[in-house]
């Protein structure tokens, strides 16, 4: 039996920035990224949106939110594999829900305040209900009177909806 030569293959920044999507198992910053492959953010961008337009067709998705990248499952697989895992549904959200995640997704960071102030009625028990969700996050306090907390969307919304990134939502125009 003769000994074969073992080639040397150097990955590229695409299969590295994959490979350490893959094993992360969460989302990890693209700052986290650059300084595992000693790359600039532009060269770890253009790797990023390489390995997206890859995934369009596949079972896997690139997902971004704000500095944030992650593999995710593909939305149109969510049924079967909430079969194959057992996984029953977490129930839907309510009128009051969507409409204030919608609110949130589109004119994010914001206030209950602002929130209320587009809805015209409390928002509060609704935003406690999408905090334990996971779906929306402090995201820290305005700089005025009272200080009052900025809501933003998380990861886990992206997942929720089958959006990669807030850029995925559709178009919309909110009253002022």
């Amino acid at each position: 039996m003769q000994h074969q030569p073992s080639l040397t293959v150097t990955p590229s920044p695409l299969q590295l920035i994959e490979s350490l999507l893959f094993v992360a198992g969460e989302a990890i910053s693209v700052g986290q990224i650059g300084r595992a492959l000693e790359l600039d953010e532009a060269a770890i961008g253009a790797a990023i949106a390489e390995l997206e337009a890859q995934c369009i067709h596949r079972g896997i998705r690139v997902q971004r939110h704000e500095d944030l990248v992650q593999l995710v499952s593909a939305p149109e697989s969510a049924r079967v594999i909430a079969r194959f895992l057992g996984v029953e549904a977490n129930g839907r959200l309510s009128a009051a829900a969507l409409e204030v995640l919608a609110i949130i997704a589109y004119r994010q960071p914001l206030t209950r305040a602002q929130i209320d102030a587009v809805r015209g009625v409390d928002s509060s028990g609704t935003l406690r209900a999408l905090l334990a969700r996971d779906l929306i996050s402090e995201a820290g306090r305005l700089e005025t009177a009272g200080r009052p907390i900025l809501y933003t969307t998380t990861p886990l919304f992206l997942q929720h909806f089958g959006l990669t990134s807030l850029a995925d939502l559709p178009a919309m125009e909110l009253p002022i």
